[in-house]
This record gives C-alpha cells, sequence and structure tokens, in this order.
C-alpha cells in the first residue's frame, strides 16, 4: 500500500537542478492526494518560465513509479506564486 509518507519520502528524492533542494523541502508541491496506487500532485515552479519544469514533473513520475505508483497526475499552477519559506531562504543565503 502506497501512503502519503512514502509519496513525501520519494519526493524528497527529486531536486531542482539549479537550486540542489528537493522539491517537497522547497515547498513546491502545494497539494497532494494517495488514491490506491494513484496520485495526484498540485504544484509549482519557481518561477513560471522555469526551465527545468518538465524534467521535475518526469523526475517525479519516475520516482513515484519506483515505490509503486501506477499513476501519476501533475497540476501544474502558478497561483498562488512560490514564496521560500525562511528555512529555504537560508538554505540559499536569502535574507
Amino acid at each position: 500500500m502506497i501512503t502519503k509518507d512514502n509519496v513525501i519520502e520519494a519526493l524528497k528524492k527529486v531536486e531542482d537542478p539549479e537550486l540542489l533542494i528537493d522539491v517537497w523541502t522547497l515547498g513546491l508541491i502545494y497539494d497532494m492526494v494517495v488514491q490506491e496506487s494513484d496520485v495526484n500532485i498540485k504544484m509549482t515552479f519557481t518561477s513560471p518560465l522555469c526551465p527545468y519544469g518538465p524534467l521535475l514533473v518526469e523526475d517525479m513520475k519516475r520516482k513515484l513509479a519506483d515505490i509503486g505508483v501506477k499513476q501519476t497526475h501533475v497540476e501544474i499552477v502558478f497561483e498562488p506564486p512560490w514564496q521560500p519559506n525562511e528555512e529555504v531562504k537560508e538554505m540559499l543565503g536569502l535574507p
């Protein structure tokens, strides 16, 4: 059985190639629903013009397939715009 915790651990292995921080820690995942062996994810990118967006989505699907997810549906949204939390700001060296 696939659990939300399994999915989170898999998402922590999907790293933004530019920032070198995983999508879960970055806060790019806005919502996630696990239904048996399927996962629906609502996420954003660090910017609407993120050149790595398609790569991130494909990497997520591969990592989730590795834990037994049969189908992953990813909805990309830009509202609300991504804002790094304090932990991420510190990791990125931002004020």
